[in-house]
């Protein structure tokens, strides 16, 4: 019996709640978590910037983004992963499934006032920034509009599902990519192994 190979690509802006999923996905199901956002952010550090001197330095350096890309790409080789990253379901064109989460940026905000212990005030302010760097950078470098949803086969809102509401919704989606409901096993007209 062949083994299913799937892709899974989760993206959304910061504070959607994209990391929560994959590690809900990454323990359920046993997949490989790739989180883009970590190769950046460790990035930034290893060239001693914070994160918003990095996204400004990433604007003039479009190998930043071109190697957290180049990255992602690979990882979607193996099988079993779950990618995680703003561009993922863009750059990782077969993926089995491709979600994107969503919030209003003042509930996107809360989350990441909590999650980085800064006011919420200043979490809005450096995402507005991040976010309209991010989309300059994007189609300038790729010609990707982040906010084309098209190409996903699942847009979330997890202000009004919550990250239990979410696994669900993400998880009935895997188990019925393939008609035997098992994500791990089982043919697959598309299996990379």
């Amino acid at each position: 019996m062949s083994r299913k190979c799937l892709v899974i690509t989760v993206s959304g802006l910061a504070g959607s709640g994209t990391t929560t999923l994959c590690r809900n996905l990454s323990r359920y199901y046993g997949f490989k978590h790739i989180y883009a956002g970590l190769i950046f952010r460790q990035m930034a550090k290893e060239m001693g910037m914070s994160l918003q001197q990095f996204q400004e330095y990433a604007e003039m350096h479009p190998e930043i983004d071109r190697e957290v890309d180049r990255r992602q790409i690979e990882a979607a080789e193996d099988c079993n992963v779950v990618i995680e990253g703003r561009l993922a379901g863009w750059m990782v064109k077969e993926a089995d499934l491709k979600v994107w989460l969503e919030a209003p940026i003042q509930v996107r905000a809360q989350r990441v006032a909590r999650r980085e212990g800064i006011s919420i005030e200043e979490a809005f302010m450096q995402i507005a920034e991040r976010e309209m760097q991010n989309r300059k950078r994007y189609l300038n470098l790729y010609g990707i509009d982040i906010n084309d949803r098209s190409i996903y086969d699942l847009v979330i809102n997890t202000f009004k599902w919550g990250p239990d509401g979410v696994f669900a919704i993400v998880k009935a989606a895997i188990d019925h990519l393939y008609p035997d409901g098992d994500a791990g096993s089982g043919a697959n007209p598309g299996n990379k192994s």
